[in-house]
C-alpha cells in the first residue's frame, strides 16, 4: 500500500520538477502543421511511445534498477551517460539535465539517499532519480513502468490540450484510448535486448524548436 502511494507521489504532476514546461517537440509540430487534430496527436504520441519509451527509456530504467540491486554505482552512472547519448538535440539533453537536477534537490528532502556517483547520475537525467527513489521506496517494477508511462502521457496530453488546442474532454478521450497501449509497452519493453530510440520527427521538431520565434514550452 505505501509503495503504491509513493509511486503516485513520484509520478504526480505536482512533483516540482517542471514537467509541465516541456512539450518534447510538440509545440513545433503544431506550429508546422504536422499535428493539427486529435487523430494526428495520438499518432504523434504513439510514435514516441513505440520507438522511444518502449525501446529506450523503460529498458534503461530496468537496467538502472538492476545496477542498484547489485549496488553497482559505476554501472548505474554509465547507463545514464548512455541514455543522454540517445538524446539527439541540445534541447532534449537540457530537459533531462534540468529535470534531473530538480529531482536531485528534491529527493534528499524526501529521505532518499543520494551521494557520490548516484547524485552525479541523478543530476544528469531524471530517469536516474526515478530509479533511485523507486528502489529505496520498494516500488514494484511493473507498477513503476506503467506509472512512468502514465506520467509521460498525462504531461503530453496537457501540452496537446493547450497547443492544438483540444478540449478537456478530448484530452480525456486520448488518455483513455492510449491506456491499453501503455500496458502493451511495459510487456514489450521486457523483450528489448539493446535499448535504442528511433524518432526522427521528434529530433527534427526539437532542433527546430530551439529557434522557434514564439514559444510557450522549453522543448
Amino acid at each position: 500500500m505505501l509503495s503504491d502511494l509513493r509511486l503516485f507521489q513520484l509520478i504526480s504532476p505536482s512533483l516540482p520538477v517542471g514537467a509541465f514546461t516541456y512539450s518534447q517537440g510538440l509545440e513545433l509540430a503544431v506550429e508546422a502543421g504536422w499535428v493539427d487534430s486529435q487523430e494526428r496527436f495520438e499518432a504523434w504520441l504513439t510514435g514516441q511511445l513505440n520507438h522511444s519509451l518502449t525501446t529506450l527509456e523503460l529498458p534503461m530504467l530496468d537496467r538502472m534498477l538492476n545496477a542498484l540491486d547489485e549496488a553497482d554505482a559505476q554501472a548505474f552512472n554509465q547507463l545514464t551517460k548512455e541514455l543522454i547519448a540517445w538524446r539527439e538535440t541540445k534541447e532534449l539533453r537540457l530537459e533531462e539535465k534540468q529535470r534531473g537536477a530538480a529531482l536531485a534537490r528534491l529527493l534528499p528532502q524526501l529521505d532518499v539517499n543520494l551521494e557520490g556517483l548516484l547524485l552525479e547520475a541523478c543530476q544528469r537525467t531524471q530517469l536516474a532519480g526515478i530509479a533511485i527513489a523507486a528502489h529505496q521506496w520498494q516500488i514494484p517494477r511493473d507498477k513503476l513502468f506503467a506509472g512512468y508511462l502514465w506520467s509521460w502521457l498525462e504531461n503530453a496530453v496537457m501540452a496537446g490540450v493547450k497547443l492544438i488546442p483540444l478540449g478537456q474532454t478530448q484530452g480525456q478521450q486520448t488518455l483513455q484510448r492510449m491506456a491499453s497501449s501503455l500496458e502493451q509497452s511495459v510487456e514489450q519493453s521486457k523483450r528489448v535486448l539493446n535499448p535504442s530510440s528511433v524518432t526522427p520527427a521528434l529530433a527534427i521538431a526539437s532542433s527546430r524548436h530551439e529557434t522557434q520565434y514564439t514559444r510557450l514550452f522549453r522543448s
